[in-house]
This record gives structure tokens, C-alpha cells and sequence, in this order.
């Protein structure tokens, strides 16, 4: 069965090349319909090779099948072609199959869009693009995929272009990126001058090539691409701009496909993080600040998406808070229960979009889980996910996260801790204003609007992420290793990197209780805050709302001087230096020849005189020389 890996992403290729050419003629709903069986078919190929590979031994869980050579130089030859294993196999699981509920869903969300069937086409190029990156055999596969999912995201942010915010939010992704991917190269570029390869296991063999400040720069180099990818400071902003896109592009981004990429990228690398302990503290703690000024920031945001959005940065810096300490199965863990309740919210929140005419001012709703009791439901169950609370999927997976961190430093853990509370406040604001409270949208007249839950497309999904959101801690109980089924599967890829936490028995239930303790503080705080108010000013800052005005720094401070400097050498330094020293140049040899011209007589005796006047002096010179 490993033989047919290869159609893990083949199958999304394929609804890609079918819909691009004919997808309009196809048209709506087919040209969905269509996509999304080819996402399918690729997650029922992923639970299939999946199986397999848990039947294997532990020690035998790697499958690389090489596709050709796609190029070689030297002693560097770079294949093209997949490999399998636990972590990229977890990966491919919940990219196919949440990226199958994301494609249903968008087939009732998109059904009146007159661009529908490109919509489809972007969407399955996406998959394929996430796919290859996490499937890749060698890092040059991984950043083939690492540019498509970057591509995609800007086809998908930008895909309503006519708006300018739209078209902008789009632009302003790929500069983020492009930026991040400088790191991603500058260290593809120093493994290949010190390990002559970029095959993940012929890099892994080979470190010892690296010396302690090159093994630094590499985790460093790697994480300022992923920093991009994944949204961390000072990376962040294009996260929240990226709303501007339709909502089941917010899920498939923010839950199955793109910012997870950064995570994918170092735990990958955990023998290279391993090795250089003091790059891991930096990723710690950027990740525990991303976290925390994040989650501050979803404090004060009224956009139902822009406070999902500001979740997920900080969700993330959970993740990459795991990923500095080493407990790199902690990172999938969230992510994998992360992917189940950021994509219910992302779902939940377009079904009120939807039913509220595309408001999405969380001031401007209220009381609709009398109208929508089903998205009302199932958005509850997400926020009791996000916020931790036991016995949710989100309880086991942060919990995992804070107790390595104590390990490593109760500061730490400290930051993360009141990032919970904070999460759990902030999206129980969220639910109170959207679901609770006094109705605040019109339900007469001619801008009346009549919400309710959407058709069985989009609600399906919904039920479905649900379950998973409520169950997904089940995949790694602590309470021993026969119940850490996650632990236990990706123990051959990053096992021999872990760290190792010690912690007895008292410990695992005081983190427990703790944790229990600050997702219902959360939810309390939010519940006595925001139960039947509106406004509450002195707790939604402008500094807040602005996200710490980083975004405004970061335009001030770089934005507009590069563009006064690109401004200031296209009309000064271009005309007057550039284009001053070629003309110059061209005008120095114009004037010497006109200048010689004027010794070209036409006349042949004066041709020969000056010819028989060099020869005498010629021949006076050597008899000189010779002392005649």
C-alpha cells in the first residue's frame, strides 16, 4: 500500500488540472463538487497508507519513494519525490481531511459567487501546494510547497481583487512571506556549502559537519521563515489582514493548511533544534510573546474573523513556545486539536456572516443562538475547546504545552498561564456578543434581516468538527504511555529529540487542575464582563485594538521610508547617477572620436610620413638603448 502514496497528492494535482481549463464550462456546483471528492479521495488514501504504516514496527515507520532526479551539481543531487512517516502523515491526515470539510462547506458558502468554479481551482492548488510540503523528501521539495501554499494564499486573499482592502491584504501576505523566506534560503544555502545535501535523513547524518554557531544559524534561519509562514512577531500582521478573503479561505489557512507549515518546518528539524539549545530559547520566547501580545489583542477586536485571526497567531505561539522547550509532540498535538476548533470557529463564524448578510461587527449581533441554535452550539463547543476546558480537546493539548514549559522555565509557563485565562476570556466576549445577550440587528423594514442556520453543506462540517473538537484529547491522555497514542507514533521522528519530562504523578494533576482552574477563570470573567453589555471602552483600548501598534510601527519605520527611498532613486539616484554615469560613459567616447576623426586626412602621403616618422623614432630609440 506504501506504493500509492503517491496519489496522497496527486488527487488534489489532478482536481486542480481538470478545473483550471474547464471549470467554468463545469460550473456551479459541479465544479465543487468535484474538488472536494478529490480531497477526499486523497484522505481516504492518507487513513489507508496511515494504517499501514502503524501495522510496521516503530523502527521501520519511514517510506521514501523517489520520483527522479530533478537536478545535480557537483556532489550535490537533488531528487524529486515524497517521504513517509509518522509526522508527515499526521500532517497529510488532518490537511485532506479537514481540507475536505472546508471544501463542502465552501460549495453552500460560495454557491452565489459569480467566480466560483476559480474558487475551487485555487483551493485544490492549495491542497496540493500544503501537501508537497509536508510529503517532501529533501527541504527543496519543502520549499517548492512553502512558495505554492504562499502563492495560493495570495490567489485566495485577494480573490474578491475589486475591493482594495481585498487586493491589498493579499500583497501585503506575500511581502510578509517573501521576507521570511529569506531566512528559509540563507539556510538552505549554509546545508548545502556544510552537508552537500538537503535529504532530511542525509542532513540529520551529516551535522557533525556544522559547527555550534553554524548549527544556531541554521535553527535561527529556519525559524525566521517560519516566523513569516506562521504569523510571529514580528511577522504577525499580515494574519489579520488576511480576513479580507472569504471565510472558508480563514479556515483552510489558519486550521488545515498554511500557518501550520511553520510548526511542520522545526519539528521536522528537531535533531538540527536539538543541537543548538540556545536557538530553542529564542523560539520559546518569541512564541510565549507572540502569545500573550496576541491574545491582548483579540481582547479589543469587534471583527467576528479578526478575533478568530488574532487566536490563531497566539494559538501558534503556544505551538512554537513547545517547539523552543522541545517537546515537539506537544506542538502536533495542538496543532492537530488546534486544526479541529479553529476551523469549527472559522466555519461557525461564516455561517453568521452568511446569515447576517455579510455583517461581521460583533456589536451589531446578539441573541442569535434563538435563530441559529445548531452554529450556536457547535461555535460553543469551540470556545470551551480554545479556552481549555476539561474534559475538550484544547484542555489535554495546552496542558501538554504548559507543564514541558515549567520544565524549561516556570517564566514560561507563567506567560503562557495568562495567555489561557486570556483566551478563554477573550473568545467568551466573543460568544456573548455574537450568541447572547439583546438583539442588536434589525428583523424589520427594508434592511431587515432574517438569520438562521445554513443548508446541510455547511452544517454538516460543522457537526463533524465538532465531535472532533470535543474528542480529539483522546489521541494523548497523560496517563501513561499506552494512552499517549501521539507520543507513541511520532516517537520515531522526534523522539530522539524530546524533552524529557520528568514530572510524577502530583505534579500531572496540580498542571491539570491549574489549567482546568484558568480556562474557567477565563470563561467567568467574560461571562460577569460581557453578559448583558456592549460597550465596556476602558476594556477595549485603542492600543489594544491596534495590536500594540506593531503593524503601525513596522509601516513608519520601514514601510514608508523604503518607499521614499525607492520614491527618491527613481527620480534622483536613477536619472542622476545611474543613468548620468552610462551617458557620461557613452559621451566620453563620442567626443574622442570626434576628436580623432580630425586626424583621418584621407591623404596617403600623409598616412606615410606619419608611418616613416614612427619607424625613425622607433629605430632611434633601440640604437639609443644599445649605446651606438
Amino acid at each position: 500500500m506504501l506504493h500509492f502514496a503517491f496519489l496522497i497528492p496527486l488527487f488534489p494535482l489532478v482536481g486542480f488540472a481538470i478545473l483550471a481549463p474547464v471549470g467554468k464550462r463545469i460550473g456551479n456546483p459541479a465544479a465543487g463538487w468535484i474538488a472536494t471528492a478529490m480531497v477526499f479521495a486523497s484522505f481516504i488514501v492518507t487513513i489507508i497508507v496511515l494504517a499501514k504504516v502503524a501495522s510496521m514496527p516503530a523502527d521501520s515507520r519511514l517510506y521514501v519513494q523517489n520520483w527522479f532526479t530533478w537536478f545535480s551539481s557537483g556532489s550535490l543531487s537533488i531528487g524529486a519525490g515524497i517521504q513517509v512517516d509518522p509526522l508527515s502523515l499526521t500532517m497529510a491526515s488532518f490537511i485532506t481531511g479537514i481540507g475536505s470539510m472546508i471544501h463542502l462547506y465552501s460549495i453552500g458558502y460560495m454557491e452565489h459567487d459569480e467566480a466560483f468554479p476559480k474558487f475551487f481551482v485555487y483551493l485544490n492548488l492549495f491542497v496540493f501546494s500544503m501537501l508537497m510540503l509536508v510529503l517532501g523528501e529533501n527541504l527543496l521539495i519543502t520549499f517548492l510547497g512553502w512558495e505554492g501554499v504562499g502563492v495560493c494564499s495570495y490567489f485566495l486573499i485577494a480573490f474578491w481583487f475589486t475591493r482594495d482592502s481585498a487586493a491589498s491584504a493579499g500583497k501585503k501576505a506575500m511581502i510578509y512571506n517573501r521576507i521570511g523566506d529569506a531566512g528559509f534560503l540563507l539556510a538552505l544555502f549554509l546545508l548545502i556549502e556544510r552537508t552537500h545535501s538537503l535529504t532530511f535523513t542525509t542532513i540529520f547524518s551529516r551535522l557533525s559537519s556544522l559547527s555550534k554557531g553554524e548549527l544556531i544559524a541554521v535553527s535561527l534561519l529556519l525559524f525566521v521563515g517560519a516566523a513569516g509562514k506562521s504569523a510571529q512577531l514580528p511577522l504577525f500582521p499580515w494574519l489579520a489582514d488576511a480576513m479580507e478573503g472569504p471565510t472558508p479561505v480563514s479556515a483552510l489557512i489558519h486550521a488545515a493548511t498554511m500557518v501550520t507549515a511553520g510548526v511542520y518546518l522545526m519539528c521536522r528539524v528537531s535533531p538540527i533544534l536539538h543541537l543548538a539549545p540556545d536557538a530553542g530559547h529564542v523560539i520559546a520566547w518569541i512564541g510565549a510573546a507572540t502569545a500573550f501580545i496576541a491574545a491582548t489583542t483579540g481582547c479589543a477586536q469587534t471583527d467576528i474573523k479578526k478575533v478568530l485571526a488574532y487566536s490563531t497567531v497566539s494559538q501558534l505561539g503556544y505551538m512554537f513556545l513547545a517547539v523552543g522547550c522541545g517537546a515537539y509532540d506537544a506542538a502536533v498535538f495542538l496543532m492537530l486539536t488546534h486544526a479541529f476548533y479553529k476551523a469549527l470557529l472559522f466555519l461557525g463564524s461564516g455561517s453568521v456572516i452568511h446569515a447576517m448578510h455579510e455583517e461581521q461587527d460583533i456589536k451589531k449581533m446578539g441573541a442569535l443562538c434563538k435563530v441559529m441554535p445548531l452554529t450556536s452550539l457547535t461555535f460553543f463547543i469551540g470556545w470551551l475547546s480554545i479556552a481549555g476546558v476539561p474534559p475538550f480537546s484544547g484542555f489535554w493539548a495546552k496542558g501538554d504545552v504548559l507543564s514541558n514549559a515549567w520544565v524549561v522555565s516556570p517564566a514560561l509557563w507563567a506567560v503562557g498561564a495568562l495567555t489561557a485565562i486570556l483566551t478563554a476570556y477573550y473568545m467568551g466576549r466573543q460568544y456573548l456578543l455574537v450568541f447572547l445577550g439583546e438583539r442588536r440587528w434589525k428583523s424589520e423594514g427594508s434592511e431587515a434581516i432574517h438569520p438562521h442556520d445554513a443548508g446541510w453543506k455547511m452544517s454538516a462540517p460543522l457537526i463533524v468538527l465538532s465531535v472532533l473538537a470535543t474528542f480529539g484529547g483522546l489521541l494523548n491522555l497523560p496517563f501513561g504511555s499506552k494512552l499517549a497514542f501521539l507520543d507513541s507514533w511520532l516517537a520515531p521522528v522526534v523522539g530522539a529529540s524530546l524533552l524529557h519530562n520528568t514530572d510524577s504523578t502530583a505534579q500531572l494533576w496540580f498542571f491539570g487542575v491549574a489549567d482546568g482552574v484558568f480556562a474557567l477563570a477565563g470563561v467567568a470573567i467574560a461571562y460577569s464582563l460581557w453578559r448583558n453589555v456592549v460597550d465596556r471602552s476602558v476594556l477595549e483600548p485603542r492600543f489594544l485594538y491596534m495590536a500594540w501598534f506593531i503593524d503601525s510601527a513596522i509601516d513608519r519605520l520601514i514601510a514608508r521610508p523604503s518607499t521614499a527611498l525607492a520614491a527618491f532613486s527613481a527620480t534622483v539616484v536613477e536619472p542622476r547617477v545611474i543613468d548620468a554615469a552610462v551617458n557620461g560613459v557613452a559621451g566620453a567616447f563620442r567626443l574622442s572620436g570626434q576628436r580623432l576623426r580630425r586626424i583621418q586626412t584621407g591623404y596617403v602621403r600623409s598616412y606615410a610620413l606619419v608611418i616613416v616618422s614612427a619607424l625613425v623614432l622607433i629605430v632611434a630609440y633601440f640604437m639609443v638603448r644599445s649605446g651606438l
